[in-house]
């Protein structure tokens, strides 16, 4: 019975995303409350003691996932903050651009920067960087959600063939399932995604785009603090792969030095405090991860997840890991993955190919399905639920593209 009424309010949190527009309930607010509210039942109704205990073991896992998504986030954000605050951001979209593009020209741009910039940094900085480009061009609020939606599929898609692009790949990698050199062919059919969506969103586009070069004064204090935020990056890929120091930490090293050499440069002043950045975050989009993740959490403490397995002894495995990489759309793609995982499911290395790009790019189908999303919908207002579910259709055409390429991979390899 229990079980029921927690599925029950995981479905009320995901309605309450879907129908923000219409109930006019702030999203972190709806998810917030049904995740606390979840984990405090499962705590009231616990049967004994040692469930009760167990219960508190499995909250403090899901607190300490929670909490390093959100120092990574706060790290990564800041750095973000400032330098869009700096011109920086846009100083580099302009060295790039012509004067003068076509927007379906610049929609396939978009595509190729976010794949490639996702392959070399971390998704929620890719979409940070990528957002922040497609705002200082102004365009209007129908095709600002259009780009939107392309960097969203092409962040998720570009760093899935990477054991530092994407946390589902290297669980996998590490399980033993798949090889780095057939992982990195899966950035082909990976790629070929993302061109037939820029192909199928840049329909319509058909207006020139006049690029008027806003150049600001970049100061020496404001390149310094770029190259530590590049560095940051490589160091966190460098970092995790040759000594698996976590991300988070590697970021917030990062996040120090940049206030340590404000402070250097002298620019840490009462006018424009360096710490005053952290404030510019939207605590919004950190609300609502927070309430999501809860939410998620008690859908795994409470075995739902390691359910989802059982759909592969009830169909063939190509299709079930089709479904999967759909249902990533819902459920946060770690713990399912996980899930998988530890169900052994006997599959050659050419199914858990097609499941690795299944579950890294699939949940680009909703806009809540990954954190490039959530980001994304935080910085766009005109970005809903709804706005993007709109471009369902060629998300999931895109989708079956390269799902269908992964597949063929998958069949040559094994």
């Amino acid at each position: 019975m229990l079980h029921s009424i927690l599925i029950a309010i995981a479905i009320l949190a995901l309605l309450g995303v879907i129908f923000e527009e219409k109930t006019h309930i702030n999203k972190a607010k709806i998810t917030l409350f049904f995740g606390t509210l979840a984990w405090v039942l499962l705590f009231v109704f616990a049967p004994d003691g040692a469930a009760n205990r167990n219960i508190g073991e499995g909250l403090e896992q899901n607190i300490t996932e929670i909490a390093s998504l959100w120092l990574f986030l706060l790290a990564a954000m800041t750095f973000v903050a400032y330098l869009n605050k700096k011109g920086m951001i846009e100083n580099i979209i302009y060295l790039f651009l012509p004067k003068r593009i076509t927007e379906r020209r610049l929609m396939f741009l978009t595509a190729l920067f976010c794949f490639v910039f996702s392959s070399l940094a971390d998704n929620i900085t890719a979409t940070l960087c990528s957002i922040a480009l497609i705002l200082s061009l102004q365009l209007p609020l129908e095709k600002t959600v259009k780009f939107a939606v392309m960097v969203v599929f092409a962040v998720n898609s570009g760093g899935v063939a990477l054991i530092t692009g994407d946390v589902t790949t290297l669980m996998i990698f590490l399980a033993g399932k798949v090889a780095i050199e057939n992982l990195l062919l899966l950035s082909l059919p990976a790629f070929l995604a993302v061109i037939a969506l820029a192909a199928l969103l840049s329909r319509g586009l058909d207006q020139d785009i006049i690029i008027k070069p806003h150049v600001t004064d970049i100061r020496r204090v404001d390149l310094t603090i770029a190259a530590i935020f590049l560095l940051t990056i490589l160091g966190t890929i460098a970092g995790n792969v040759l000594f698996a120091i976590p991300p988070v930490l590697s970021f917030l090293f990062g996040l120090s030095l940049m206030f340590l050499t404000a402070r250097f440069f002298n620019e840490d002043i009462e006018s424009d405090p360096i710490l005053d950045y952290i404030r510019m975050i939207e605590f919004e989009t950190l609300m609502f991860f927070l309430g999501v993740l809860l939410v998620v959490g008690m859908l795994r403490e409470i075995q739902v997840l390691s359910s989802v397995a059982e759909l592969y002894t009830a169909m063939p495995h190509t299709l079930a890991n089709y479904i999967m990489g759909a249902l990533s759309a819902l459920i946060d793609n770690v713990p399912l993955t996980a899930a998988l995982l530890k169900s052994d499911i006997a599959m050659d290395t050419g199914q858990w190919l097609v499941l690795t790009y299944a579950v890294g790019v699939g949940g680009s189908l909703l806009v809540i399905g990954s954190a490039a999303g959530i980001v994304a919908m935080s910085k766009i207002k005109g970005l809903s639920f709804g706005t993007y579910l709109r471009f369902g259709l060629q998300l999931l055409t895109a989708y079956s593209v390269g799902f269908g390429g992964a597949y063929v991979l998958g069949q040559l390899l094994s």
